[in-house]
């Protein structure tokens, strides 16, 4: 069983969701960054998403594409990037952990030797962003041959037939965007997310895990109330590890984290 299915079923028996954090590798350096990983880990995110350093960040907002600025700037580079996340599955055994990334970088390091050393690394998961589901089938083939799983992006205005090639492509979790664009904190979301969730489930999508906007526990709430088996938060955790560092980045895991849990009634 992979460590996705492990942790959902885990999570499913608890009535809980699973609360995902995402960092910047390298950012604002390769040791700080470590103990902002570890800071996740010991908030209680039950799933890790990180983002190479990449210089046209498409969908990302702004305060991740200044973090990749930052990492380029710092000097990390891929294989600083895979090193990291060796030494991090090193410490965290158990923890998921997935590569949010675009085509550029899979291409400059050739897709079956990129996929082999995320796999080497310890990644569970690759989620290309740039990279359309009528252009995945050789990526999920590639991550079939290595054990990995890929990862693809559906949306509330995706047709029907783009998710039945999705759920056919997806594995490990289906990454559902809270909103329209792209990254970044958000005061209000507009969940419209029933039908999505509905349609996945029917047709045997891996579960569906929402991010884009997730900033509040309140927002984490709304999702998990929705019915999304998973949350993942970006933005509000770089910014809090620029500015405040771990120790910030920990207690705000913890909060989100105690969001996903159901209520108890006194």
């Amino acid at each position: 069983m992979s460590r996705y299915a492990t942790m959902f079923e885990r999570l499913g028996a608890r009535g809980e969701a699973a609360f995902g954090g995402f960092l910047m590798l390298g950012d604002p350096d390769l040791e700080t960054c470590a103990k902002l990983l570890d800071a996740l880990v010991e908030g209680g995110a039950d799933m890790v998403e990180v983002g190479i350093p990449f210089s046209d960040p498409v969908a990302d907002g702004p305060v991740i594409q200044a973090a990749a600025v930052r990492a380029l700037e710092a000097g990390t580079r891929v294989d600083d990037c895979f090193r990291l996340l060796t030494e991090f599955r090193s410490r965290h055994a158990d923890v998921p952990v997935g590569i949010l990334t675009y085509a550029n970088l899979v291409a400059a390091r050739g897709r079956e030797r990129f996929f082999a050393d995320a796999a080497a690394a310890g990644v569970d998961s690759l989620l290309i962003a740039d990279v359309p589901s009528l252009e995945a089938q050789p990526y999920a083939d590639t991550a079939r041959e290595v054990g990995i799983n890929l990862v693809m992006i559906a949306a509330p205005n995706t047709p029907g037939q783009t998710l039945t090639r999705i759920a056919r492509l997806c594995s490990g979790y289906t990454y559902c965007v809270a909103r329209a664009g792209v990254t970044g904190e958000r005061q209000e979301l507009a969940l419209d997310h029933d039908q999505l969730f509905s349609t996945l489930r029917s047709i045997g999508a891996p579960p569906a895990v929402l991010g884009f906007g997730i900033s509040t526990p309140e927002h984490v709430r709304s999702a998990v109330a929705s019915g999304a088996a998973g949350v993942i938060s970006g933005s509000a955790i770089v910014r809090l590890g620029l500015e405040q560092g771990p120790g910030a980045v920990r207690q705000f895991v913890a909060e989100m984290k105690a969001a996903t849990r159901p209520t108890v009634s006194a």
